[in-house]
């Protein structure tokens, strides 16, 4: 039962997050995307701290470390992450965005290998990050000829989205913080909802004003801050307690997957061949990378159970 109900998670935690690209995609036609971004955080930090003051004694950061690593959660996983997520998908059809940002699995495992001090990076690594930047230009197919269309700026600006992601997943773990991850999460929220709120305010003083309200948008603030946010984060951490970072890796892809399905189910958002193929050589250059995790999850999982006695 244990394994049906992980597996049960793992697929609804999918379903959520992949329903973010299309819901984002949606919003931007009444929402201005550095402020729809800030409004989704604003929310989902309130369930957050609501929920660790309740449930943690260590409800808030306490030591230097804390919040430096707060403070990097907010910067790069939240502000600038969501901030260049959400203006890429002003241009970028929300299938597209998903799995762009899809390589953020690949970028996590370069980060860790040049900046943690047991990392380095193998020819078989260099071989699956080629990979997953070869199914970037599958997807891409820019026009050398063409370099600044729209299309291919934003598709930019979301690979640097999860570049940063990566690079602030990578550089928190260089600092012992002792709170709980939960704990860190809803302040990097807070403080990262008032500088994409802030940024907002300095490219458009009057965008807050000039919001035009309606059921539409409500819907999907709501959604994004409570449901795609808070909620999802809940169930992350639950299933990172019970099956571990390296099965959790996967999310990525399996949410990438049901945004290409939203996609073309709410949008009407074509996927070609092209795409399938970028798809399949990001998941590709990551199982590369991932190769050592691979084989001992295998052995793991397959090694000869001992019998009492024997």
């Amino acid at each position: 039962m244990v394994r049906y109900r992980n597996l049960t998670l793992f697929v609804l935690l999918g379903v959520i997050w992949g329903g973010t690209y299309p819901a984002i995609r949606i919003g931007l036609n009444e929402l201005p995307p550095v402020l729809f971004a800030a409004f989704r955080y604003e929310i989902g930090a309130l369930v957050m701290l609501a929920y660790v003051v309740h449930r943690k004694d260590y409800w808030r950061p306490r030591t230097r470390a804390d919040w430096l690593t707060v403070g990097i959660g907010a910067v790069f996983i939240i502000a600038i992450y969501n901030a260049l997520l959400f203006i890429g998908e002003t241009t970028v059809p929300s299938a597209i965005a998903g799995i762009v940002v899809a390589t953020m699995p690949i970028l996590t495992a370069v980060f860790s290998r040049t900046l943690l001090p047991s990392g380095r990076i193998t020819l078989v690594d260099s071989g699956g990050i080629v990979l997953g930047f070869a199914g970037i230009l599958l997807i891409s197919r820019p026009d050398p000829s063409n370099l600044l269309t729209s299309d291919l700026l934003g598709q930019f600006l979301l690979l640097v989205a999860a570049a940063s992601f990566a690079f602030g997943s990578v550089l928190t773990e260089r600092f012992t913080a002792e709170q709980p991850v939960e704990t860190m999460e809803a302040w990097a929220m807070i403080v990262g909802a008032i500088l994409l709120h802030g940024t907002a305010m300095v490219r458009s003083p009057t965008s807050f004003i000039a919001v035009e309200w309606t059921l539409s948008s409500v819907v999907l603030i709501g959604y994004l801050g409570v449901v795609a946010s808070a909620v999802a984060y809940f169930i992350y951490f639950d299933l990172l307690d019970r099956v571990g970072a390296f099965e959790m890796s996967f999310i990525t892809y399996v949410s990438a997957a049901f945004g290409a399905f939203f996609g073309w189910l709410l949008l009407d958002e074509r996927i070609s061949l092209f795409t399938v193929g970028g798809y399949l050589a990001i998941v590709g250059g990551f199982l590369l990378l991932k190769k050592e995790e691979i084989h001992q999850e295998f052995r793991q999982q397959f090694a000869p159970k001992s019998v009492d006695g024997d």
